[in-house]
Formats: structure tokens, C-alpha cells, sequence
């Protein structure tokens, strides 16, 4: 009972049982100055992959620090190594007895299940636990605070198999771990980085320690039905290999599988010279993780001295290096280093007894508790192991706060051949990469998508192209497909009700969709309905979610509550909410000439015929006949030129430059509204028109007139949650017919005024019922698509083949074959011909008056300067002669007003005279 108790680590009680076994040690006296020997322990396996490595490593890393003058200042490092057999007995006896010696620190255990056992022993006595191979991510937490791991925790493990699977575009995996605190922490921490990426583990399986082959079996037979194909193992060497024995036997490392496999294999093939074909065979194309520590020359110079350290240590096999064997040798380092500051700021070995566990007066039992004794520099020393500092052997050790050690990278590697080749690495500082991780510490973090890079990989079976990560896993089944048995609509899917087959639209393209996969699919349809009525869609939806069907197909609106509980393919149509109403074709009245314009635009064009014509009479009057005589003709004369222009038959000639501009920008203005005017003219006289005020969703919103839908669709529900119409206005209508009679009836006589449906069957309707219209543009966007339960990746691969179908033709060509061309004449989307603004011609009407402005600026001008000049040469003629015309004032407004009046006769060639005699002003002209 007591070793089960020990084994499941439930209570400390169960470490202290037995210190009735070992005698009370008696406490070190207190020093001023190191001490000669400081007694270091070590815990781990010898008979393993990562013990047969690290008892080498860490004898040869003791030897090179006592013969190393610079650290301990003649300090002896002793390490005394104990066997834990992989035990958690074992293990717990070995740290009591460790406690006998007063070390002042434990390199270990090897295990993490161990580790978390003693660990509540180190945090009691202040004993530091340096362990060079425990990963498991919890022993960081505050829990623990004795605990270092002088390896990479498996969190980092764990990003880099997250980001392996995010790269190659998996969605799901399956993981196999050993069923203890190292695999179910270490899976569990996969599992939090995948969600970060929004990828999830779709089946956990655990091995129970000491699994035979039967049970793995079983285990494996279960998971091969599953749809997932890719699969993280995160077990021991034992287990692992059994695990991969049992899969190769029931042909689970063929192609189409993916295994994803933690750095133990990597160790182990690592620390073996020559691996067994058998083995290499089994676990071709399996990808696997080993812990990245740089080229260094401190690293070459150990593994050149490797085979001599093997000697010296009387070892039986030949053993390799691995990188726990390295990270075994700098953990040596790292407590010499912290021991060295340790002394140096001070620090003293001595021990104390815990009051905690003093013996009672009355207990006559046979457990000593005094025995244990407390390291009263654990804390400083810990403050120490956690402040250092160097490089060694794995590249640059140093912790951060949350101690971790810094910069943790992998090796990623591909399992081919007889051997293995390094794809890629990872790190946490740019992910993965094909470049070694210290050239990217030179250059700025980048994570992005573009930035993630690997080497080709060759996967189990030999195939070089990605797997596809799933399979369809249903044992042979044939696939439950629900399909709606549809009343009206019949053209996008229903069930014959003569031969029970299930047709139409939808159902053509899922068919052409599934023969595009690249696996056989075997399904039958599910009529969904009584054939009496349409069926509610979001029933049918509802039986995808309690697994009565495995998928739905149809004209399933992909809407927001329904992608909350299933998954949906890529839309196959797009569809939106419109409004449908009634129109006629109404007569014109006998003022029907004047609805093209609005009546600012009549305004404002008859101002600017006026305008235009005074401006050309102005600038053509001084030298153009048929702008003189006298008042009462130019008048006429400048109204017949004006409206003459809209038929372009005026008659009169412009002689000016400035009178031809001004003319040439109006008749283009003219030729625009003229033709604006027979166009909307046209449409007023020939298009038929609504016949309600309803123009769009938003006339129905601020009505109180009953509205239609169709029966099933999700219409309802959106009009009543969405735009808060009153489910007491809605009136539910199943078939075309109802369509027709409920619009005919209007709102006024038991119909509806309006229809709100979904864009394809509303053209449909309209493509044989040209009685009716669609108005506005479609107030919601959306599409149709097949559902299937959640993270189902058929639904993936379907929609992959309906991107396809749309690419190649198929969509439209299936289209055509059920939808044939509208028997109406273009009766789709017409609108009421909207009369013509002013705002619509503002820009021509702003063009042509500039025009005219800058016109009459100019010839003001030259008006003003020939007029200045004829006045200075009638006053010098004036003076010669002695005339008594000086005392008539020729620079005068009225001198002016009479110059701009006169015609001008050099444009005939005719000298112009001088103007004498009386002058009077009469009417519009200025007659002699």
C-alpha cells in the first residue's frame, strides 16, 4: 500500500516512511572559506539511452572542472552517481539516502515522474534539482521552485510541433503519450499551442507504463478508424518503439500517415553506432525532433574526446554522444559556476535540522524524522544556479524569468534510408527555418507565414507529396446525406414522388464535387420533409448536429446560427435577401412630355437659352448685320436665336472668334439634353411601371402592410431578430402559385405587399412571371453551401472540388442545364424611370457659363482700350480744327454706351469716320 502511495505521489507523508531505514547524520560545522570537497548527487538510469550517455558526460565534465584552476579555486567537485532503475521507488529511496551525505545539490532525476516525487523533498530541505533530461513543462510552475531544468522544457517542443503542423496546413492530429505526468503534461502543453493556432488534438490516446503488445494494439486498431492521419507519438524508448512495431504491422506507416515523433528518438538514434534495419525500416519517413545546440569548438573538442571518456568509464558497448549527454555535461558546469559564486559572495556549507520534522516526545515508532536536515544556503545557491551565465558545450546558458533556458531551438529531421537528414530547425525566435537558428539571431524577428521555411520531406510510403493529414474514416459506411424534399422550387432539389430519386440542382453539383476527390465516397440521400410543405432548413441543419445525418445538401443558406454548430463548404451560389412586388403598365397622361425633367431643370434651361442668346447678341452686335436694326427687332432677333439653338436651325451667322466659342459650348450642351430628354422620354412611354410605393426594404420597415416569405427558409427569423418587423405582418407562402395570388391580392384584400425571399428562387419566379418585379438591391449577402459536422474535413475537400467546378466551366454548365433564360423581356431589376435633375447637368451648365463670362470679360476689354484710343484721336482732330464738338464729353459712360452701339465698319474694310451730331439713347440702341 505504501509503494502505491509512493507511486502515485498523492502525499509527502509517503517520502518520509522511510527514514526509519538510514541513522541521523550529524550536522557539518560551519566555515569561513570553501571547503575542500562539496558532495554533489546524481539520479537517473544507468541502463538507458539518456543514462548510458550522461554517466560519461558527466565523469568527464567533474574531471575538467577539478583540473580547471579558474572555477571552485581549488574546491574538489564530487558527484556521486546513483541508479534509479527507472523507478519511482528506486528513486526516492536513492534522494533519502543522497540527504544522508548533506550534498548541496542533485543532478536529476532523469525522469519527470520521479522529479515531481522529489521534488517536494528539495523544497523542504533546500536541496536544488538540476535535471538534464525531466521536460515535462510543469516542473517550471511556481509548485517546484527547486527544480531547474537544465535542458529545454517540452513547451518549446511542443510551439515547434504546433508550428510543423500549422505549416503544412493540418487542421487536426491525433496524439499516443505515455499515460503519466510527463505525457499527459507534455501533451496537454501541445494541445494549448495548437488552440493558438486553431488547430485542435481530435483523439487522445494514452499508454499505460508497462504496456505489453496486445494493449498497443488495441489502442492502434481504434485510432486507425479515426479520420485524423496525422499523429504526434510522445512516449518513452520502450513504448515508442513498440508503438511503431504495432503500427508497421497493421499497415499504419503506409502512405497517407504522418508521424510526428519527440526528441527520444532522436536520442536514441543518436547514442547508437550502427542502427538495426529492422528498425530503420519500420520508421521510414517518420519525423522526429532533437534538440538544436550549435557547432561550437567546445562541442567538437568533447565529441573528438568522446570515445576516450567511453574508455576511461570501462564502458561495455560503444556509446555516441547525444544531446542529453551534452546537456548532462554543461548541468556539471553550471552548479561548479554557481558553487564558485556561491563561495565567493561568502557562502558556507552547513546544514540544520527542520522543526517540521522533529520527533515527538510520545512517539515510540521506528521513523526517524530527525535524520532529515536542511541546506541553509539552498536559497542563495538556487538565486545562483538561476544568475549564471556562460557558453558551453549546447551554446549559451542562461535563464530567463520564468527559468527557462534562452533561445531554445530544435533540429527538425526526416527518418530515410538507414539514416536521417535535418530539414529544417525550428526556434523561438523566427520559427521554422532552413537556416540554422545563431545566423537568424543576427538579423530581426520574423515570423510571418512567407518566413516559414522547410526542405522537402519523404513521407511513410515513400511519397514525397504532403499528405493530406485525414482520410474518410467512416468503416465502409455509406455516408447519411439529408437533402430537403422541396414543394416549390423543384429545379434546385427535390425527391420524385414518383420514382423516389432525389434530383436537381444541388444535388448535381455535390455529385460533380465528390467525383473531383481524390478518395471514393459512398452516400445515400436522405429526403428531409412530408412532400406536403417545404421543410425547415434549420431542422435539417439540427439533424447534422445530432449526428442523425452525416451531412446536408441542398439550398442551405449559410447563415451566423448555423455556422456556429456545423461546418460549411465553400458557396456554390451566392444568394442575398431582395424584395419582390407587383407591377403594370400604366398609361401615359397627355402631360407626359413634360416628366423627363424636373421643374428646376425646365427653369434653368429656358435661363440659359435667354442667357446665351443676349451674350451672342452682345458680342456680335457691333459687327454683325443680323444682330442691328432697330429695338424692337434685335429683341425678336435674339429670342428666335436663342430657342433656335435646341433645334440647331438658327439662321444667323456669328462673325466673332468670341461669339463662335460661346456658341460652339452651348449647342454641345444642347446636343446632352436633347438626347437626356428622348432617352427618359422614351422610357416614361415604354417602361412598365410599379404599382406600389414600395421601392426597398427599407419602405417595408416604415409600413405596416403584411409581408411574404417561404415556408422553411430562414427569412422569418431575420426580418422579425434582425430588422425587428413584427412577426404578426409575416405571412408564410409555399408554393409559386401563393407567390402570384398573395402579390395579385395586394395588401388591402388579404395578400401581401411585398415578398421577401432569397435571390435565386425570386429570379426564377420572375423568369416566367413578368407580372412581377424585384425592387432595391439585395440587403443581405450570403450564399448557399453544403453542411457537415464541425472540423469535418470533407467539407474541406468539397470545397476545394466546388473552387474547381467554378473554374473549369462545370458551375455554369450545371446552371444552364436547370435554369433555362427568362421567357420575359429583361423584366428582372426594373426600375421607375427617375425624371432628370438639374444636379445631373450641373457640370454643363457651370462650363457653358464661364464660358459666356469669360466672353464678355475679354470683349469688354478690347471694347474699353478701342474706345479709349478713338477718343484721344477725336480730341487731337478736335483741337486742330478748332471744333466746337470738345465741349461734348466723349470719355463719358454715355460716350461709351454710344461707341458700343455704333457698328464697327472696318470689319466690312470700310475706314471708320468720325461721329458727329447730337446723340440719344432709345430703347436698347443708341441712334444718331
Amino acid at each position: 500500500m505504501i509503494g502505491k502511495l509512493v507511486h502515485r505521489h498523492k502525499s509527502l507523508l509517503s517520502l518520509v516512511i522511510f527514514l526509519s531505514f538510514f541513522p541521523t547524520p550529524g550536522l557539518s560545522a560551519n566555515s569561513t572559506s570553501p571547503p575542500k570537497v562539496v558532495n554533489i548527487g546524481a539520479l537517473f538510469t544507468f541502463n538507458s539511452t539518456i543514462g548510458r550517455v550522461a554517466k560519461v558526460a558527466i565523469s568527464g565534465a567533474v574531471n575538467d572542472v577539478n583540473n580547471d584552476t579558474t572555477v571552485l579555486n581549488g574546491t574538489k567537485l564530487v558527484v556521486e552517481m546513483q541508479d534509479t532503475k527507472c523507478n519511482g521507488f528506486d528513486g526516492i529511496i536513492q534522494a533519502l539516502q543522497f540527504m544522508e551525505k548533506d550534498v548541496v545539490a542533485i543532478l536529476g532525476p532523469q525522469s519527470s515522474v520521479i522529479a515531481h516525487v522529489i521534488a517536494h523533498l528539495a523544497n523542504e530541505l533546500k536541496v536544488p534539482l538540476l535535471s538534464f533530461s525531466a521536460t515535462d513543462p510543469t516542473l517550471t510552475s511556481l509548485e517546484y521552485p527547486f527544480v531547474i531544468q537544465t535542458t529545454q522544457s517540452d513547451l518549446f517542443q511542443m510551439a515547434a510541433i504546433a508550428d510543423l503542423i500549422d505549416y503544412y496546413q493540418w487542421k487536426q492530429v491525433v496524439a499516443i503519450y505515455l499515460d503519466d505526468d510527463f505525457g499527459r503534461n507534455g501533451i496537454a502543453a501541445l494541445g494549448d499551442k495548437l488552440a493558438d493556432r486553431r488547430l485542435k488534438i481530435s483523439n487522445r490516446a494514452g499508454i499505460r507504463p508497462g504496456s505489453d503488445r496486445s494493449d498497443i494494439t488495441d489502442l492502434l486498431v481504434k485510432l486507425a478508424l479515426v479520420e485524423s492521419r496525422v499523429i504526434v507519438l510522445h512516449a518513452d524508448l520502450g513504448s515508442g518503439l513498440l508503438v511503431f512495431s504495432v503500427a508497421n504491422y497493421l499497415g499504419m506507416m503506409s502512405e497517407g500517415y504522418v508521424w510526428i515523433v519527440t526528441d527520444w528518438l532522436s536520442a536514441y538514434l543518436d547514442s547508437i553506432l550502427h542502427a538495426d534495419e529492422g528498425l530503420m525500416d519500420m520508421i521510414q519517413g517518420v519525423i522526429t525532433l532533437r534538440q538544436h545546440t550549435p557547432n561550437s569548438q567546445k562541442k567538437r573538442a568533447l565529441v573528438s574526446n568522446w570515445a576516450k571518456l567511453v574508455e576511461r568509464e570501462n564502458a561495455t558497448e560503444n556509446i555516441r554522444l547525444n544531446t542529453y549527454g551534452l546537456y548532462a555535461y554543461d548541468t556539471v558546469w553550471l552548479i561548479a559556476r554557481a558553487l564558485d559564486a556561491y563561495f565567493t559572495n561568502d557562502g558556507n556549507i552547513s546544514f540544520s535540522a527542520d522543526p517540521k520534522l522533529q520527533k515527538p516526545k510520545n512517539d515510540n515508532g521506528s521513523l526517524h524524522l530527525e535524520a532529515m536536515s536542511v541546506f541553509d544556503g539552498g536559497k542563495m545557491l538556487l538565486d545562483n544556479i538561476q544568475n549564471v551565465s556562460f557558453t558551453g558545450v549546447t551554446g549559451l546558458v542562461q535563464y530567463n524569468d520564468e527559468r527557462h533556458l534562452i533561445k531554445p531551438a530544435y533540429d527538425i529531421i526526416n527518418i530515410i534510408g538507414t539514416g536521417f537528414r535535418v530539414i529544417g530547425f525550428w526556434s523561438n525566435y523566427s520559427g521554422l527555418s532552413v537556416v540554422s537558428p545563431e545566423t537568424l539571431y543576427t538579423r530581426p524577428p520574423n515570423k510571418t507565414w512567407s518566413n516559414q521555411q522547410l526542405n522537402p520531406v519523404i513521407w511513410p510510403g515513400g511519397d514525397t507529396k504532403v499528405p493530406r493529414g485525414w482520410t474518410f474514416a467512416y468503416n465502409g459506411r455509406e455516408l447519411r446525406i439529408g437533402v430537403p424534399n422541396r414543394v416549390s422550387y423543384r429545379e434546385f432539389v427535390t425527391e420524385s414522388r414518383t420514382t423516389g430519386i432525389v434530383s436537381g440542382f444541388c444535388i448535381d453539383i455535390f455529385v460533380a464535387a465528390v467525383n473531383l476527390l481524390p478518395y471514393p465516397v459512398s452516400y445515400s440521400f436522405v429526403p428531409f420533409g412530408n412532400g406536403k410543405e417545404n421543410p425547415s432548413y434549420s431542422g435539417l441543419v439540427q439533424k447534422v448536429v445530432s449526428n442523425e445525418i452525416d451531412g446536408a445538401v441542398g439550398d442551405i443558406s449559410i447563415v451566423t446560427n448555423r455556422t456556429k454548430v456545423v461546418d460549411f463548404t465553400q458557396p456554390f451560389v451566392g444568394s442575398g435577401l431582395v424584395v419582390l412586388v407587383p407591377m403594370k403598365r400604366q398609361k401615359s397622361d397627355s402631360w407626359a412630355f413634360l416628366q423627363p425633367f424636373t421643374l428646376s431643370m425646365w427653369g434653368i434651361t429656358g435661363v440659359f437659352f435667354l442667357l446665351v442668346g443676349v451674350v451672342v447678341w452682345i458680342l456680335e452686335h457691333r459687327i454683325n448685320e443680323d444682330f442691328r436694326g432697330p429695338p424692337k427687332r434685335q429683341l425678336i432677333t435674339v429670342l428666335w436665336f436663342s430657342f433656335s439653338t435646341l433645334f440647331f436651325s438658327h439662321k444667323e451667322n456669328t462673325i466673332s472668334i468670341l461669339g463662335r466659342a460661346v456658341l460652339i459650348i452651348w449647342l454641345f450642351v444642347v446636343l446632352i439634353i436633347q438626347s437626356s430628354y428622348t432617352a427618359s422620354l422614351t422610357s416614361i412611354l415604354t417602361v412598365q411601371q410599379i404599382s406600389t410605393t414600395i421601392h426597398g426594404i427599407e419602405d417595408l420597415q416604415r409600413t405596416d402592410d403584411p409581408i411574404g416569405f417561404q415556408v422553411g427558409s430562414f427569412t422569418e427569423n431575420y426580418l422579425v431578430e434582425e430588422l425587428g418587423i413584427s412577426r404578426s405582418r409575416l405571412k408564410a407562402l409555399g408554393t409559386v402559385e401563393a407567390y402570384a395570388e398573395a402579390l395579385e391580392l395586394g395588401p388591402h384584400h388579404g395578400g401581401v405587399a411585398a415578398i421577401v425571399d432569397e435571390r435565386p428562387y425570386v429570379d426564377l419566379f420572375v423568369s416566367t412571371q413578368c407580372n412581377f418585379t424585384i425592387v432595391g438591391s439585395e440587403f443581405t449577402k450570403s450564399g448557399w453551401g453544403f453542411a457537415f459536422p464541425r472540423d469535418s474535413e470533407l467539407a474541406v475537400d468539397l470545397s476545394t472540388a466546388i473552387l474547381k467546378l467554378s473554374e473549369n466551366g462545370d458551375l455554369q454548365r450545371i446552371h444552364n442545364k436547370w435554369f433555362t433564360r427568362s421567357t420575359c423581356s429583361t423584366q428582372t431589376d426594373l426600375l421607375e424611370a427617375n425624371q432628370l435633375e438639374f444636379s445631373s447637368f450641373s457640370g454643363l451648365f457651370l462650363i457653358c457659363g464661364l464660358a459666356c463670362l469669360l466672353a464678355l470679360v475679354v470683349y469688354f476689354v478690347i471694347l474699353l482700350i478701342q474706345f479709349y484710343k478713338q477718343a484721344q484721336e477725336d480730341e487731337t482732330d478736335a483741337s486742330s480744327s478748332g471744333s466746337s464738338r470738345l465741349r461734348t464729353p466723349r470719355r463719358s459712360i454715355r460716350g461709351f454706351l454710344s461707341f458700343v452701339d455704333n457698328k464697327d465698319e472696318s470689319v466690312n474694310g470700310t475706314p471708320r469716320k468720325s461721329q458727329t451730331g447730337n446723340l440719344s439713347i432709345n430703347g436698347l440702341g443708341i441712334e444718331n
